[in-house]
């Protein structure tokens, strides 16, 4: 509220820029809201605000003092809450309740009282003061009840179970939040405390998204931790709107539309043992059957990992990629699922090869981390911006080295094509199952054959598998048979010392703590190229691929699992 007050107010030019910094000032060292810090100090009349929310947010003012607010219609509130939320009830009229209220944009308190009363709320603006004054006429003299008390043991019981404070805020434009006004915000609105917890667990938890769903008759919370989700919460139903409604205020989206998909970012500070770290959430949001599933992906820069080397390359693949990265010219292209670890395998390459003599230009949707030096486009496709056209633009941007953040069409294959052989470099990413079978997926699209094969550099396959824990991490046996099927020659069944982690604290009781990739590189030569401009199958490009030194991505699991990196079966889970 205070933030939205101060720029109407700014922008209506009803207060000057030093006034609204002094009551900011004022508000900070008294507490309460900014528009009773403009009123004490004379800046404004007590009518002002009312009629310029009226305004803004298209809902109706009143005069509470010409009101008659009769007994039995307060009596659906409790004076604790009304006190807490500033809020009056006017009127009824069948299953809607009018309510008056100093902040027409306070979603938790409509919530909140939509839950109590069962009744669809409908706002109306009222002055501080008469909504003040209305509630010591109809309750008395109360005090202010910090937090629901169902939703304060809500919160209570998350903060309890992720072992922490409260200590996540979110960065807006407009105002930094400091820790003072956070106390006050979190006593004022528990929903805000969970959701801020939920937030900084996962973060503390290392996990890649979190998943909020509602269903018929129970909600659940989930995070996707090393690629496996697991429940952490399952609160009461009637939350959710209120969950729902606090997400997309942080992610700045439209809180009144239900029935379309929208997409966000949420960008957050937070303590890290004494250091104060940033970290953005992709958000988007989904209507299902019973209500709006939102899943937040953590982006967090000090997660990304930018040295090749621990990526999970074995010496000779790794030499391979940085070789076919380091050419002048041609395509390089990294294939897998969502989720493998593509994206990051492209920002490992465009680290090694950032130099202040290139001109890196990257089209992405969305763009999920800034790299200093590095040119970042994100694709709108619902205004004609889409890869193919931001890829036009580059060529006329004296581009050495081109991203593609994933190549869908036969327009964006097309130009990335020509621009590999037109001396650019071009990195991009495909949906396919291994190397050799990007192949065929270009020809399919709509490229020549010939145009393929001269293009192409290299093409890594890949795919993320889980690490057995250190922490807990014991000795396996596994019986030759197993080994053998899956894909353990006799011989080297023999050298194969497995692992598995039993289980402790620090991986949450699952044996695996973190990820490592496995990659299938297969670097285009002579023999391959002949077979692609010959129309070859899949199957004879992955046996000329072999011969000259591919190692599949099941051969590249079996070396984790004889490294004890892995397990056995986490490969046969992710390979074939």
């Amino acid at each position: 509220m205070a933030v939205r007050l101060g720029e109407l107010l700014l922008r209506e030019k009803r207060v000057t820029p030093a006034q609204l910094q002094e009551a900011l000032n004022h508000q900070r060292a008294n507490g309460g809201r900014l528009g009773s810090s403009l009123l004490k100090l004379g800046y404004l009349q007590d009518d002002d605000i009312p009629t310029l929310l009226s305004r803004h947010y298209g809902v109706p003012a009143i005069n509470l003092a010409e009101f008659p607010v009769d007994q039995q219609i307060a009596r659906l509130i409790p004076g604790e809450t009304a006190a807490r939320y500033n809020v009056v009830p006017v009127s009824r009229n069948g299953t809607t309740l009018t309510l008056a209220m100093t902040d027409p944009a306070n979603v938790f308190a409509m919530d909140d009282i939509k839950f109590m009363t069962g009744l669809h709320v409908e706002p109306v603006v009222a002055s501080e003061t008469a909504i003040r004054d209305t509630i010591s006429r109809l309750y008395g003299k109360v005090a202010p009840n910090p937090a629901n008390a169902k939703a304060s043991d809500l919160v209570s019981k998350a903060l309890e179970d992720f072992g922490q404070e409260d200590n996540l805020e979110v960065i807006e434009d407009l105002e930094e939040i400091d820790a003072a006004s956070l106390e006050r915000q979190s006593g004022e609105a528990p929903i805000i405390r969970l959701v801020n917890a939920l937030m900084l667990s996962a973060i503390q938890k290392n996990a890649s998204d979190i998943h909020i769903e509602p269903y018929e008759k129970e909600m659940r919370i989930r995070f996707r931790i090393d690629g496996q989700l697991q429940l952490v919460m399952a609160p009461s139903l009637k939350y959710r709107d209120a969950i729902c409604s606090r997400i997309k205020i942080m992610a700045r989206l439209d809180i009144a539309e239900k029935r379309l998909p929208q997409d966000g970012r949420i960008k957050a500070r937070f303590n890290d043992r004494g250091k104060l770290r940033e970290i953005d959430f992709r958000v988007s949001c989904l209507p299902t059957l019973f209500g709006e599933k939102i899943v937040l992906r953590l982006l967090d820069p000090d997660g990304l990992m930018l040295d090749m080397a621990k990526l999970g390359f074995e010496t000779e693949e790794l030499r391979r990629f940085d070789r076919a990265i380091r050419r002048p010219w041609g395509m390089v292209l990294v294939t897998g699922p969502t989720g493998s670890g593509k994206t990051n395998t492209l920002y490992s390459a465009l680290a090694q090869i950032n130099q202040p003599g290139v001109n890196i230009m990257t089209a992405e949707d969305p763009v999920e981390f800034n790299l200093p030096g590095i040119n970042q486009v994100q694709v709108r496709e619902n205004i004609g911006l889409d890869f193919a056209a931001t890829l036009r633009s580059f060529l006329r941007q004296d581009p050495n080295i081109i991203l593609v953040g994933e190549i869908r069409d036969v327009d964006t294959a097309s130009i990335a094509v020509k621009a590999a052989l037109t001396g650019h470099l071009v990195l991009s990413t495909l949906h396919t199952n291994d190397a050799p079978s990007s192949v065929n997926r270009l020809v399919n699209m709509g490229i020549e054959s010939f145009l393929v094969a001269n293009s192409l550099n290299l093409i890594a396959a890949q795919r993320l598998v889980r690490r057995v824990c250190p922490s807990c991490k014991e000795r396996v046996s596994i019986p030759v048979q197993g080994l053998i099927e899956a894909g353990f020659t006799p011989e080297e069944t023999e050298s194969v010392s497995a692992v598995h982690g039993k289980g402790c604290d620090r991986c949450s009781g699952t044996g695996y703590k973190g990820r490592v990739g496995l990659f299938e590189v297969m670097e285009m030569n002579e023999a391959l190229r002949d077979g692609v401009i010959a129309n070859a199958p899949v199957t004879e490009l992955r046996s000329i691929a072999i011969e000259q030194g591919m190692v599949t991505l099941r051969r590249s699991g079996l070396a984790k699992v004889r490294q004890g990196v892995t397990t056995l079966e986490e490969v046969v889970r992710e390979t074939m």
